[in-house]
């Protein structure tokens, strides 16, 4: 009832402005790609010190409608998009080969988290360990806030959540998997996975809906 009455006043909109639905099929098969896949040689010509590896299952100029889904599920708090991004992660990562792994999701400032409503790194890292049978835990916690990234260049990224990350546990899992929505400069998982292996972690790997180097 409430929430037929809240469609009424704030009509569902799909990606592309259709009313009713927060995505059409039509939509849903713009939103598949070819993943990325970056090794840990890779990573360290970028920069990335402590990443081992980098998956993720698109890119903006390969799927140009993902961009606007990430922003409606962030931005414009449309949670329910959460199944349907953390879907095409789960197409591109392996079947095997993660079982003995933690996921763990980025976490936000509890100030960005306030005004959000949802992390949502979060919602995708627990629709992924239930379909894959992982375990999720909260490793990191975000112990200041770094503002917004969107607008700043990579020399700036890397400045800002330097020592912005701090792991929970003095005794982490071996190996971890970062679950979050987007890797531009890759600042902010090799920010967390210096906080994981600097605790004890020896293998840091991240999962991601789109890859946007800059």
């Amino acid at each position: 009832m409430w929430q037929t009455l809240l469609d009424f006043i704030f009509p569902r909109r799909s990606l592309s402005g259709r009313e009713g639905e927060w995505i059409t099929a039509a939509e849903r098969r713009r939103l598949a790609s070819f993943p990325v896949v970056e090794e840990a040689v890779q990573l360290r010509k970028r920069g990335i010190r402590y990443l081992d590896h980098l998956v993720a299952a698109s890119t903006y100029r390969a799927s140009p409608l993902l961009k606007k889904a990430i922003h409606s599920f962030k931005y414009g708090r449309v949670a329910e998009l959460d199944l349907e991004l953390a879907a095409l992660i789960l197409r591109c990562i392996p079947s095997k080969g993660a079982a003995k792994s933690v996921l763990c999701p980025v976490p936000l400032h509890w100030t960005r988290r306030f005004a959000r409503g949802f992390n949502q790194a979060e919602r995708l890292a627990r629709f992924i360990a239930e379909v894959r049978g992982l375990e999720l835990r909260h490793l990191l916690r975000r112990i200041r806030s770094t503002g917004s990234q969107a607008q700043r260049k990579r020399a700036e990224r890397l400045t800002a959540v330097k020592g912005a990350f701090r792991c929970t546990t003095a005794d982490p899992p071996k190996r971890v998997v970062l679950i979050d929505d987007l890797s531009t400069t890759g600042a902010t998982l090799d920010a967390c996975a210096q906080a994981l292996k600097e605790a004890g972690a020896t293998w840091v790997e991240a999962w991601v809906i789109a890859h946007d180097p800059t």
